[in-house]
């Protein structure tokens, strides 16, 4: 008969996701990109610039990506349960997917508003909006600064730093912007340095839209090989052959994986099977950072009945 090992080393409740170690940083990041819009929206209406506006509702969008970010976290927290055993870990996944969202919509209302002024001009105050510009850029390095290690770990708060990224580039744009018009009266730099900023958004949302879906569609994950891990399991004393190996991502950080492992008789015989289970799941715990995976050991000939089932 087939034996099933189980190595249940993903992360549970109690220690939690990988963001939700960095929950602390999300909640100043949060507080930032909402004082920064704040900011923002006065300075826009006292200057009339497009662009700060256009930046004003990008911070916006970070406060409330972060802040999606940061329920996602704590919804992972909770404990699995018999009907989700894996938890709330994939909200994180699908806040991720939200975020991306949220910035197509802001490049396109941004877009259609600068293309309006473009024909209806708006006199607007360039000292005014460098200055604002310049006072969110500085935040934005700050927010930057607090998440510059969480985005190395998941995708959830890789798209909360993308937000703040964007929104420092744009206040950028906007200081641009300001110059030109301070120093020449070039009212037409405020639509641009708007386009400028919508133009930034979209790169970012389609990584991040790309990257989920990676993620929803149980694909292999990205730094995984999966010929290498069956190199690897196959190089173990008296496996003969894998087949049924899959992988994939819970969230991010946490791989999982299951195969089947035909095992030679003599070797199902003369070694404790829990042993084996556990020398096969170190293997693939050591090379590839797979904390939970299901290995079936299979005797030789128990493949010829599967075929018809399996691939």
């Amino acid at each position: 008969m087939p034996i099933m090992g189980h190595d249940h080393g993903a992360p549970s409740a109690a220690a939690g996701t990988v963001s939700g170690t960095f929950r602390a940083r999300l909640l100043w990041t949060i507080g930032i990109s909402a004082t920064i819009t704040l900011v923002q929206v006065v300075g826009s209406l006292l200057s009339g610039s497009l662009a700060l506006l256009a930046d004003a509702a990008h911070s916006l969008t970070d406060a409330v990506g972060v802040s999606l970010a940061l329920g996602a976290v704590t919804l992972a927290q909770r404990a699995p349960t018999p009907r989700r055993t894996f938890g709330y870990y994939r909200v994180e996944i699908f806040s991720a997917v939200l975020n991306a969202l949220l910035l197509l919509g802001i490049f396109v209302w941004v877009l259609y508003t600068a293309i309006g002024r473009f024909s209806e001009p708006v006199e607007v105050k360039g000292g005014l909006m460098f200055g604002v510009a310049v006072v969110g850029l500085a935040a934005n390095g700050v927010g930057l600064w607090l998440l510059r290690d969480a985005k190395e770990h998941s995708l959830n708060l890789r798209g909360a730093y993308l937000e703040v990224l964007g929104d420092a580039l744009g206040s950028v744009a906007v200081i641009i912007g300001g110059l030109v018009i301070l120093l020449t009266g070039w009212q037409a730099a405020d639509p641009i340095a708007s386009i400028v900023i919508g133009l930034l958004i979209v790169p970012r949302a389609y990584g991040l839209l790309r990257e989920a879906a990676h993620v929803l569609l149980e694909a292999t994950p990205q730094d995984m090989d999966l010929s290498d891990v069956r190199r690897h399991l196959m190089g173990e004393p008296g496996v003969l052959a894998v087949h049924d190996l899959h992988a994939w991502t819970v969230t991010s950080g946490m791989p999982v994986l299951t195969a089947h492992v035909v095992v030679a008789d003599e070797t199902l015989r003369g070694e404790d099977h829990g042993k084996l289970l556990a020398r096969l799941q170190a293997c693939v715990g050591e090379h590839f950072d797979v904390a939970h995976s299901t290995l079936q050991l299979e005797p030789e000939g128990h493949t010829e009945g599967e075929r018809a089932v399996h691939t």
